[in-house]
């Protein structure tokens, strides 16, 4: 059975956090880097799914967390609009996965939202705020780009092949094979514009995570303990 991240429990989240920051001296927390991680993912690999089961993984597993392992995921988006003070109706226009350069020129210039740069530089704002606060899985929008390999980060990048990943998003999505198919293409395309086009970054470059999965022929739940057995394991161990 999933895990479900609904806004109630990540607004729960940032209030533990704001309890902790009251009583606790903010030196003593900068020295403690709260862990955090990132998971990168490929359409149709399981990237959502996974992160659920690596939350309660660690929800069960990591018994030092002072606030409770929470996703943000979509309610990024809202975190985003909180943090700065925007619009609900900015919400449309902060898609990861589908951008059309031209489209969103005439949007900036009807005023219709701020524009594209801003709504990333927002959103790279709260993505470093939430890995301060720690103990927060974060899925795409490049957070692992962002955050950088800094002792408290594991980034995790999930991928599959082709076929294994159309057919996930048939079942997921109830989609034909050819919405399937195009599906998996569009969103693919997307996030390795998104992360080109903000921070010059190959989304497919091995070097920018931790580990890679290959959710083909490792389950979600292998993949979750092999995750937050990482993570445990890097808080036990002194920093290099």
């Amino acid at each position: 059975m999933q895990l479900k991240i609904p806004t109630e429990v990540c607004r729960s989240y940032i209030d533990c956090q704001a309890k902790r920051a009251e009583s606790v001296a903010w030196a003593r927390r900068e020295k403690e880097t709260p862990p955090v991680v990132t998971i990168s993912r490929q359409a149709g690999a399981g990237g959502v799914t996974l992160a659920q089961k690596v939350v309660q993984y660690l929800r069960e597993h990591d018994l030092h967390a002072p606030c409770p392992w929470t996703m943000f995921d979509k309610q990024l988006v809202q975190k985003v609009l909180e943090d700065h003070q925007l619009s609900e109706n900015v919400a449309k226009f902060m898609p990861e996965d589908k951008y059309s350069e031209v489209q969103d020129t005439i949007e900036e210039l009807l005023g219709l939202h701020p524009s594209h740069w801003t709504l990333v530089e927002k959103t790279s704002e709260t993505i470093l705020r939430l890995s301060h606060m720690g103990n927060v899985i974060l899925v795409g929008r490049g957070a692992n780009v962002i955050i950088g390999f800094v002792p408290n980060a594991t980034h995790v990048r999930l991928v599959g092949s082709l076929e294994k990943r159309i057919k996930f998003c048939q079942e997921y999505y109830s989609f034909s094979p050819q919405q399937a198919a195009e599906y998996v293409k569009q969103t693919d395309l997307g996030r390795s514009h998104y992360l080109k086009r903000h921070f010059n970054k190959d989304i497919n470059d091995p070097s920018l995570y931790h580990m890679v999965i290959n959710t083909d022929v490792v389950t979600s739940d292998e993949a979750a303990a092999i995750i937050g057995q990482l993570v445990l394991g890097r808080q036990q161990a002194p920093p290099a």
